[in-house]
């Protein structure tokens, strides 16, 4: 595992005096966010500027009682190195200050793209809040549907979730998350209509409160500030096994009909998807529910039941053409069977990773599941996603770097239902700030014609689906479609399996929370690769190339035919080669629902 170089230093400030109100400063390595506290009377709060204007006015923090006795001061300039993630290099520069109250201490750090505070032995009701300094526009994670918002701030009343995203002006945004959470209740938000501020309606705990900042919505979808508020992994765990990757899967092929076979979620199926995965360099395939037998019916036998034995000798035959296979595990049998078996056997068979669904419990019991789960399954060199409602990531990956996903988002084809245009190019600025998602795009056929579980058609375009798969940052791209239709589009298919991580470097050229956004990341090869993505308006798009290295490039142009839109499902894309270098600039149409694909590598 690579790991955190660099330096730190330390300055410790002796006791404040407490018949007066004291304020301490933290500010960001480039000193463009300034994070301030104060303290009257016990009573503690904080505000936050950025480019000097104020995005939040002073707002309660911690717990009450308590005055200062001391301050200690800490900088650090360090690299983060991770096994995978959203780009090889990370740095890791905060300035922090930790404040030692009679009663608690509040610890605080400034990056250049946030802040984060967090309360350490308080007890009592948690006072703090988000007051905003102003009438801002705000989105929230939704379950598995749309989006909340954009909303005013006065306008929400009640309970909201988190991941929550803020427009305080066009140069200026925020992001209410948290990180390192621990065994805590996850974080979960209230207002009051009429009002500007958010508190708590989640418990307390030490977890890192983050306020993440952007002068572009791209530069949060780009940030790396959660996973760094959280620790590295455990000395002597070895995780050099995670290989993140795209991922084929058997759900949605069930019921499709080609060349005389139907396609069912049994043993042919599964080697006739092998087998495609092997021919694209494609890394796994996940068996998803009843391969043990009903998923929700307590007797079926999560190592011994229905198929299990055509899941071992699949994931034999997988192996040996280099391929994983991932298990579906409902948490109706992870509850009724001994779940550290089950995942030991899961581990002894070979297999890849567990898809784990529809876990039971409040939040704070959903939270301590997941974390067991996740310690099982780094035990037994198991990758894991958690879907149906899970708990929000808050930095897993890099203490668990084996948390490669999870449902956060409403899913292209998990649920009975599709999504429109609008809620994909929303979530990646919402959802996704939190971290990787499972939104299984990447379809070959837009009618869905014979599934089984459901039939209807998708309202995207085959060049959107595509790029869909590139924006969605995810450890395990998971595409639902059958080898024949991938086949039917070999350009298509090209750019899908040049997705080889880990990326090298990720960057968002341009977006704008529920308009567009257009994507550009690196593969392990060198190769760079970009997607593009919009609602339900056309629109034409500019893709300047200057992340490039010097050098000329073949790059592959994909773009929606003439007759492409997201309501007429009409199955069209036009591909096209040219030779580009750093200077140039890519226009691409993009169709109503529809998006864009450039794949970039060195000219021969």
């Amino acid at each position: 595992m690579r790991g955190l170089t660099g330096w730190l230093f330390l300055v410790v400030a002796g006791g404040l005096s407490a018949g007066a109100a004291e304020t301490v400063s933290v500010s960001s390595p480039d000193g463009k966010l300034a994070l301030a506290f104060a303290c009257d009377g016990g009573r503690v709060t904080y505000s936050l500027k950025a480019d000097g204007r104020e995005l939040v006015k002073a707002s309660p923090v911690g717990y009450a009682g308590g005055v200062w006795a001391g301050v200690t001061r800490r900088s650090a300039d360090a690299v983060w190195k991770p096994l995978w993630g959203k780009r090889a290099s990370v740095p890791d520069r905060y300035n922090e200050v930790t404040l030692d109250l009679t009663d608690y201490r509040l610890a605080a750090r400034a990056y250049d793209d946030g802040v984060a505070f967090r309360c350490l032995g308080g007890k009592g009701e948690e006072l703090t809040q988000f007051a905003f300094a102003g009438d801002y526009t705000a989105w929230f994670y939704n379950g598995e549907h749309h989006n909340l918002g954009p909303d005013k701030l006065s306008d929400i009343d009640g309970k909201r979730m988190p991941p929550m995203t803020v427009k305080a002006a066009d140069d200026a945004y925020l992001a209410v998350l948290e990180a390192d959470l621990g065994e805590g209740d996850p974080l979960a938000l209230q207002s009051k209509k009429g009002e500007t501020a958010f508190g708590l309606s989640s418990k307390p705990s030490e977890a890192w409160r983050v306020l993440m900042f952007g002068r572009t919505p791209g530069a949060m979808v780009d940030s790396h500030l959660v996973e760094l508020l959280n620790p590295p992994p455990a000395a002597g765990l070895d995780f050099s096994w995670v290989k993140p990757g795209v991922a084929v899967w058997d759900w949605r092929i069930n019921g499709a009909k080609v060349d005389g076979f139907t396609y069912a979620m049994s043993y042919p199926s599964w080697v006739r998807m092998v087998d495609f995965a092997a021919e694209n360099n494609i890394r796994y395939l996940v068996l998803d529910a009843d391969w043990y037998g009903k998923e929700f019916n307590p007797q079926s036998n999560p190592t011994s039941g229905g198929y299990a034995g055509d899941a071992k000798k699949l994931i034999e035959y997988a192996k040996a053409k280099g391929i994983g296979i991932w298990l579906y595990l409902n948490d109706v049998a992870g509850r009724a069977f001994p779940i550290d078996q089950t995942l030991k056997a899961y581990g002894e068979w070979g297999a890849a990773g567990v898809k784990y669904g529809f876990m039971k419990g409040t939040p704070q019991e959903k939270n301590a599941r997941t974390r067991m789960i996740t310690e099982l399954c780094a035990k037994n060199k198991l990758l894991c996603d958690f879907h149906d409602g899970p708990v929000h990531p808050y930095g897993q990956m890099r203490t668990w770097p084996n948390a490669v996903t999870r449902e956060l988002c409403h899913a292209q084809l998990d649920a009975h239902r599709v999504f429109q245009p609008k809620t994909f190019v929303t979530t990646v600025f919402v959802n996704m700030l939190a971290g990787p998602l499972d939104m299984n795009n990447g379809l070959a056929d837009l009618m869905q014609a014979n599934r089984v579980d459901q039939a209807q058609p998708v309202p995207s375009t085959l060049a959107a689906e595509a790029a869909r798969t590139l924006i969605v940052f995810s450890g395990a791209t998971v595409i639902p479609d059958i080898p024949e239709n991938y086949r039917k589009h070999p350009e298509l298919l090209r750019f899908i399996a040049a997705e080889k991580q880990p990326w090298r470097e990720s960057k968002t050229l341009s977006g704008t929370i529920g308009e567009h956004i257009v994507m550009a990341r690196q593969n392990a090869d060198g190769a760079w690769l970009v997607g593009a993505a919009t609602n339900e308006d056309p629109r034409e798009l500019d893709i300047p190339l200057a992340f490039l290295g010097k050098g000329r490039f073949e790059a592959l142009v994909l773009e929606d035919g003439d007759d492409s839109d997201y309501r007429t499902h009409k199955e069209s894309y036009k591909a096209a080669t040219r030779t580009v270098t750093q200077e140039d600039t890519i226009r691409v149409k993009l169709a109503p629902g529809g998006g864009a694909c450039v794949l970039l590598t060195a000219a021969k």
